[in-house]
């Protein structure tokens, strides 16, 4: 398993890997240290973050994207006073 970890504009890879104790081990051990040993290095929770990043946005887009929600919000209140939706 390969996992890249993000810092400061530099990307690290961290692999995970997992062989037999000895020949008389079973494949479903295996895969069961296998899987902790991911989930201990953190690799799915790095990639689940990075899949949805999204950019920060300034403080002036922020009110104004508020300002439009209030109004959509009102005017679907006002509709709905009045019935016609």
């Amino acid at each position: 398993m390969l996992q890249k970890v993000r810092t400061s504009a530099k990307i690290h890879e961290v692999m995970v890997q997992v062989t037999r104790k000895d020949s008389k081990e079973s494949v479903e051990n295996m895969i069961r240290r296998f899987t902790r040993k991911v989930q201990q290095s953190g690799t799915i929770a790095n990639a689940k973050n990075a899949q949805y990043f999204t950019k920060p946005i300034s403080k002036r887009d922020r009110r104004t994207k508020a300002i439009q929600r209030q109004e959509r919000k009102s005017l679907k209140v006002k509709r709905m006073k009045l019935g016609q939706r």
